[in-house]
């Protein structure tokens, strides 16, 4: 099979735009329209242009779009956060969209961490501070990420007939997932272990579908509409649910 190769793109440039007291990034890149975006936790807007528009044509976009702009914004200011955690006993954790209460036990023994019932026991040494608490916690949820998402991948692969040949797991401060699509290599968001299963595949299907179309668009919608119906009750959801004090604060 022939396949024709994507042409070169031009070396993308960086620039800001001010509107009143709201500073706006912007991207020059290879593409033929604007994109606009607005990021969590703080509102980041990102506007992504094509390579040879002026800047005061980029300026007359964003004005015309600066309710919208507010509106996301706002939202993003306004919503609720968890509190900041201490890894200490009778504290609320999450795992699987399952509320559990933190029992730490100390033990001259390595460190160790399971659930039992209603409880996340986390067995550490004596004197272990609060960041390696954390550590110890984030490891454990990375690791049961790690066993659920090859199921969810190997299943789409068939469905979509794709591959793909790598996917890791790291904090991420403004995205569920990204996708590498020379590498054909997925990363997903260590916050997805505290989501319901139904989120972790979600995200997992949006990101492998970047192996078949590159862009948000009309296309890449009608394969999430095919393949996961329920897909924007998802992102929804996911957009109104409390923020993790730890995620979003890195």
């Amino acid at each position: 099979m022939i396949t024709k190769k994507r042409p070169v793109n031009i070396k993308e440039e960086h620039k800001q735009i001010k509107l009143g007291n709201m500073v706006l990034d912007v991207v020059h890149k290879n593409i033929k329209n604007l994109h606009l975006s607005v990021y969590p936790p703080t509102g980041r807007v990102h506007i992504s242009a094509p390579t040879r528009m002026k800047l005061d044509t980029v300026r007359i976009f964003a004005i015309s779009k600066l309710g919208w702009i507010k509106k996301q914004r706002n939202k993003f200011l306004t919503q609720s956060r968890e509190t900041q955690r201490e890894y200490v006993s009778r504290e609320s954790h999450y795992y699987l969209g399952r509320r559990y209460l933190l029992k730490v036990i100390e033990h001259n023994a390595p460190p160790e961490i399971s659930i039992k019932h209603e409880t996340i026991e986390m067995c550490i040494r004596p004197n272990t501070d609060t960041i390696k608490r954390e550590r110890l916690l984030n490891e454990w949820y990375r690791q049961n990420l790690k066993e659920i998402v090859p199921g969810i991948v190997e299943k789409y692969e068939k469905l979509l007939k794709i591959n793909v040949n790598e996917f890791g797991i790291r904090k991420m401060r403004t995205r569920w997932g990204t996708c590498n699509i020379n590498a054909k290599r997925i990363w997903l968001n260590l916050e997805l272990a505290k989501k319901e299963r139904h989120y972790i595949e979600y995200i997992t299907v949006h990101e492998m579908l970047h192996l078949l179309e590159r862009r948000h668009n009309e296309r890449f919608v009608a394969y999430m509409d095919k393949i996961l119906p329920q897909w924007k009750t998802y992102k929804e959801e996911l957009n109104r649910a409390p923020l993790g004090h730890v995620y979003w604060s890195y």
